[in-house]
């Protein structure tokens, strides 16, 4: 049995990652936007992404006997200020070193708690937030360097592009 304490923090990740599609949904709008339909497929994969993370959250909370509550998801940020490549990987940056501080304080609580079983739950996502982190820094410092090459950013957009959604948990 999960403590009432994890199950709170879980159900409230479900709900910080179903933020994440909605911001991730409105910056693919505003790329699609921009002409850039590359980071449109990019940012939309992210966003399926995220999904099935709020889903794999709910499962494990299902399986640990717990109810998950739901809160109101906010309002994805207006994303009409993003009105280029390098300030959406910018808040794609900043946006997943937050949700890695939240992942981080599950895991801590998990610790703290002694429920290894969450522990090893949510430590697959510790692991996973290194990785989303890492490529938004990637990514942002590749537009840094080729943000005033059309060219360039034409190859980068066609790169994006090519991004498939790979649901990262097939058996649940």
């Amino acid at each position: 049995m999960i403590t009432e304490n994890l199950a709170k923090a879980l159900s409230d990740q479900i709900n910080a990652e179903f933020y994440s599609a909605y911001l991730y949904l409105a910056m693919s709008a505003k790329a699609d936007d921009l002409g850039y339909k590359g980071l449109q497929n990019w940012l939309f994969v992210q966003a399926q992404e995220e999904m099935a993370h709020a889903t794999h959250m709910y499962e494990h909370l299902i399986e640990r006997g717990a109810l998950p509550s739901f809160g109101a998801i906010a309002a994805a940020e207006d994303a009409k200020e993003l009105n280029d490549v390098r300030p959406i990987f910018e808040k794609v940056l900043s946006h997943e070193e937050y949700v890695t501080s939240l992942i981080n304080n599950i895991a801590s609580l998990a610790m703290k708690e002694n429920d290894h079983a969450t522990y090893t739950f949510i430590s697959w996502y510790v692991n996973e937030q290194v990785e989303e982190v890492d490529v938004a820094n990637t990514l942002l410092k590749k537009v840094k360097l080729i943000e005033n090459n059309p060219g360039q950013l034409y190859d980068l957009d066609t790169e994006l592009a090519a991004r498939v959604f790979i649901n990262p948990f097939p058996a649940a």
